[in-house]
Formats: C-alpha cells, sequence, structure tokens
C-alpha cells in the first residue's frame, strides 16, 4: 500500500467506534434527564439561593431601631392591657384633651337642669360625668344620658350641649309608689315595680307596703282595687302575695284578712259591709277567710274564745259535757 493512502477496514473501523461513542453519549444524555433530580439537593439548592437574595438586601437605616421600638410598644400595650390599668391611662388621656378644649375656650361655664325632683343637682351632674374640668368639646352627650337613664330614678333624659360652653340637661323621674319588703329587706318601688333605692327614707314611710316575690310588679293592679273600699285600706298595714297568686291583707290591729284569687274586689266588699254593719275588723279576731264564695269564717282570738266558752257554759238550759243522764 502506497504511503498517504489510508487503510479502508481501518477508516471503517474508526467511523463505526464514533458511531458507538455518540449513541453512548446519547443514552447517557438520556437516561440524565428521564432520572428523578435529589429532593435534599433541590431543597438545599432554593434555600441558598434564597438566603443569598436576603442577604443581598439592602436595609434602610433606622428600620432596626424602629422595630424595637414597635416591640416595646408592644410590650408595654399588653402591660397595660393585662394589668388593668387601661381605665387610668384612657382617664390621664381623656382629662388632658379636656384641658386642652377649657384652655381653647369651651369650657362648660353653665348647666341648664329640668325635670329633678328626688334627685339634686349634684347628684345628677355627678351621674352624667360633668365636672367642673369637662369641656363642652369632649363631653359624649349620648354616653352622658346613657348614665342618667341607668340610674333606677331616671326614666328618661336629654342631653344637648349649646356651644361654646352651655349644657342643657332634662330628665323625667320615676315617682316614689310602694315600699316592698322581700327576703328581709326593705326597698322603694315606683309603679312598675322598679327598685328606687334599698333603704327607706323618712319621706317614704306613708306609702303602702306590699310583701312577698313578685308583690313589686304585681302591687298596681291589687293596690287599685284597694282604693275602692278606702274604710278597709286605711286598716291596712301591708298586704302580702302567697305563692305570686292571691292576697292577704295584715291589719293594723294583726287581723289577716285572706283574699280569694279570683275577683279579691267582691271579697273587700263583703269585708266593707261587714265591718260597716257589725264592726267585724274591730272585734276581738285573728283571721277572717274569704277565699270560699259562699261563707265568710272567722277565726276567734285565744282570750275571745275562751270568753265565748264561758258564756255558752254559764248560759241557764245549757249542758254540762259528761253531766248525769
Amino acid at each position: 500500500m502506497r504511503s498517504g493512502q489510508s487503510d479502508p477496514a481501518a477508516a471503517a473501523a474508526g467511523a463505526a467506534g464514533s458511531r458507538r461513542s455518540r449513541a453512548s453519549r446519547r443514552i447517557v444524555r438520556t437516561t440524565s434527564l428521564s432520572s428523578p433530580p435529589s429532593l435534599t439537593g433541590a431543597l438545599r439548592h432554593a434555600l441558598h439561593r434564597n438566603f443569598a437574595n436576603i442577604m443581598e438586601w439592602d436595609v434602610p437605616r433606622g428600620v432596626g431601631v424602629g422595630a424595637a421600638t414597635l416591640v416595646l410598644l408592644a410590650s408595654i400595650g399588653f402591660g397595660i392591657v393585662h394589668g388593668g390599668h387601661l381605665p387610668v391611662i384612657v382617664g390621664a388621656i381623656r382629662d388632658v384633651c379636656h384641658m386642652a378644649a377649657n384652655a381653647a375656650g369651651f369650657r362648660i361655664t353653665s348647666v341648664a337642669l329640668a325635670g329633678n325632683q328626688h334627685l339634686t343637682r349634684e347628684e345628677i351632674l355627678a351621674i352624667a360625668g360633668v365636672t367642673g374640668h369637662s369641656s363642652l368639646l369632649f363631653l359624649d352627650a349620648g354616653a352622658a344620658r346613657g348614665e342618667l337613664t341607668a340610674n333606677p330614678w331616671i326614666a328618661d333624659a336629654t342631653v344637648q350641649k349649646l356651644y361654646p360652653q352651655q349644657l342643657q340637661v332634662t330628665v323625667r323621674e320615676r315617682e316614689a309608689y310602694a315600699l316592698w319588703q322581700h327576703q328581709g329587706r326593705l326597698s322603694v318601688i315606683a309603679v312598675d315595680g322598679t327598685v328606687l333605692q334599698t333603704y327607706v327614707a323618712p319621706r317614704f314611710a306613708h306609702l303602702p307596703m306590699v310583701v312577698g316575690r313578685g308583690a313589686e310588679t304585681k302591687a298596681k293592679d291589687f293596690l287599685d282595687v284597694l282604693d275602692r273600699y278606702p274604710d278597709v285600706r286605711e286598716q291596712v298595714r301591708a298586704a302580702v302575695l302567697v305563692a305570686e297568686r292571691r292576697w292577704n291583707l295584715r291589719l293594723k290591729n294583726g287581723i289577716d284578712v285572706r283574699l280569694p284569687e279570683l275577683d279579691p274586689g267582691r271579697a273587700l266588699e263583703t269585708v266593707s259591709m261587714l265591718d260597716r254593719d257589725k264592726k267585724l275588723l274591730t272585734r276581738d279576731v285573728t283571721m277572717i277567710d274569704l277565699r270560699l264564695p259562699d261563707r265568710v269564717t272567722v277565726q276567734l282570738s285565744d282570750a275571745a274564745a275562751a270568753a265565748r266558752e264561758n258564756v255558752l257554759k254559764d248560759k241557764p238550759g245549757t249542758k254540762k259535757k259528761g253531766g248525769a243522764a
């Protein structure tokens, strides 16, 4: 073979080897693309990339100080709320606001008050939260009205602000109607049963007394019926509601008058007639029972019963028990 000419067999072998090498690389690439990536490696790569981005942030100057301040303020706020100091802080802020408004010319210099009879002017202003340091600008008229109507003596109220320095308050009070005794406590009640006060001032001692559970709300209906018989009512010391169904009367002389559950007015009319004709309510009796519609049962006192027995014993022609046949 001449020099410079290639061997056909060697060339064929070289071409075949080259094809096998390229095929092998294609197989490797195909296998590499089809196999799943490593989860740990992907996660490590993602974390590295994100933290690298964070480290490259350009943080403005003062952000750290601001964050620390926010944390400090949040801690102080939590301590105030958790420790129960919030009302004190709010009150102090409110006082500062009132002082500023007063300095600006909004101090309350006059209060026009109308409708009060039982409550004094000072009591009403204290209930409404109006003090010498209150300003008209920061006075909450709705809250003041709410405080007033929450008082049992006040049925309704209006609060008006007349700028720059005048306040107008109008109240409608409940009237003391009766005394209510329940569980050993004596209270003054209004006509609707609202407890006005839990003690009895001397000026209310003349009011009628009702006793028992539920008597405060049922008092008006019964006392209206009792008012029809003034000769009976003037002798009544207290009206006692029994089992929240019917009434008994305790008279000033100690007599108990038991009334029926239904139509007590009819029974009171009977009592009034018997007292007018026979002086029943001034006799020596302890109980008058009118619960049955067709009869009146009277229980004598021990002394009256003994005196009656002696009279019957000494009456001529009366046989003694156990005597001779």
